[in-house]
């Protein structure tokens, strides 16, 4: 396939991933507007730490098994070996079951440990410790695999859209009929069993359930047709860990240290910013599988084309959303949360900054992924998130919440420059990926 042929993939699958996302993007603007008049500056706070924290406990035990089912499934498929993409997909099942698993017992322990957490009432806990099991047991990376293994975005697009309609649904109602914190956690639960219960629905639309259902899978043999699946699943999981951290850590510490009502104002103004963060999360799902394909067949000089224009044009959309946060951001946030909220106008600034910096380096991680640099790109990541945690320490005592979105800013410059560092000494090692692949 040519260059062009796979730039014209790419655009198909962001295009339905952009239109999912921007549908998700404006109803998330009104069910969190909702939420927010309806339980107020510090309740939102706390429902904000405790969606977070949920959010940050699933990433932290469970693996992006979407990345190995595209990575090694593209192979088996491409080269008829049915058995061998079974097995496959039997594997990241189990290791979804057990991360789920993982993060119950973890979550059993905190609430034990920690039952007053948030500062909440005791009869809310239960409810906040249920949404965290929600959370674990919707894991669906691997069914989200199998939908942008065969190319079907638009199902994939259409099983992700299912869960602010609900969210939205939810809310309207939690705003008429049980308004409060309880309310909410229940109909966000409610959202996250739907969304995961469409999309392996979907993904059974390729004959996914047929082939996992099939006979046991022997370990042995799966690691066998699938060499370096190991170090991939740990470097996957230690980018998203780390991801994760980088954007979910400065909320939890802002709690932590200002209260949930600083919790409350920062979390707003982190879910506009993250509307940019979500365009680079976009283009890294939307262009892997194809940077999987191109790694195999492209020339070094091909390769390098089309990289260059892909990060052009990520640091084109990264200063024109950068520009609209500038000017509209504080109107947003007044217009969504109320004048309450529009105390985090600069924070909003500083986050959006670092979600233009993650766009502008959107292409970093995925080519290092094809060319089976998960390591080396974890190791990256963690450099730059143990030097946003230290600036963060230093700045929060003394600036509070401003302190956590200087970090974040800063974080990010440094995820950039160190994963761009990585790749720039590998393309000169070995002329490009395609080269060494070939």
């Amino acid at each position: 396939m040519s260059l062009r042929a796979r730039a014209g993939a790419v655009a198909r699958n962001l295009g339905w991933l952009l239109a999912s996302n921007a549908l998700m993007a404006v109803l998330s603007l009104v069910y969190i507007g909702i939420a927010t008049r309806t339980l107020g500056l510090a309740d939102f706070g706390r429902f904000a730490l405790i969606t977070g924290t949920a959010q940050t406990l699933a990433t932290l035990v469970s693996f992006e098994t979407w990345k190995l089912v595209v990575q090694y499934g593209l192979a088996h498929e491409g080269a008829g070996r049915e058995a061998a993409l079974a097995r496959l997909e039997q594997a990241a099942v189990l290791i979804e079951a057990a991360s789920t698993l993982l993060g119950i017992v973890v979550v059993t322990v905190i609430c034990l440990a920690a039952p007053a957490l948030f500062g909440l009432d005791p009869a809310v806990v239960p409810f906040a410790a249920g949404y965290a099991v929600v959370q674990l047991v919707t894991l669906r990376s691997t069914p989200t695999g199998i939908l942008r293994m065969h190319d079907r975005f638009r199902l994939a697009a259409l099983a992700d859209s299912v869960q602010p309609l609900m969210r939205l649904a939810g809310a309207v109602l939690v705003q008429r009929w049980a308004p409060g914190l309880v309310g909410f956690l229940v109909a966000w639960a409610l959202a996250e069993l739907m969304t995961w219960a469409a999309t392996w629905a979907l993904a059974a639309q390729t004959g996914a359930l047929r082939r996992i259902c099939g006979p046991r899978p022997d370990f042995a043999t799966i690691r066998h047709e699938n060499p370096g699946l190991v170090p991939m699943l740990l470097g996957a999981n230690g980018q998203s860990s780390l991801g994760l951290a980088a954007r979910q850590l400065p909320l939890l510490m802002v709690g932590g240290f200002a209260g949930p009502a600083a919790a409350g104002a920062f979390r707003l103004a982190a879910q506009l910013a993250n509307a940019l963060s979500k365009l680079s999360i976009l283009l890294t799902r939307a262009a892997f599988p194809e940077m999987v394909r191109a790694i195999r067949s492209a020339s070094p000089a091909v390769f390098r084309r089309g990289v260059l224009r892909v990060a052009i044009a990520c640091v084109g959309a990264a200063g024109l959303v950068m520009g609209l946060v500038a000017v509209c951001g504080h109107q947003l946030l007044v217009l969504v949360g109320g004048a309450a909220f529009g105390a985090g106008y600069v924070y909003l600034l500083w986050l959006a900054g670092a979600g233009a910096i993650e766009l502008a380096a959107a292409a970093f991680e995925p080519i290092l992924l094809s060319v089976h640099r998960a390591v080396s790109a974890t190791l990256a990541r963690a450099g730059a998130v143990a030097f946003q945690i230290a600036l963060m320490l230093l700045l929060m005592p003394r600036i509070g919440a401003l302190g956590a979105s200087i970090g974040a800013f800063a974080g990010s410059a440094a995820a950039s420059i160190l994963l761009g560092v990585v790749l720039w000494r590998y393309a000169l090692r070995h002329g490009t990926g395609a080269q060494a692949a070939s």
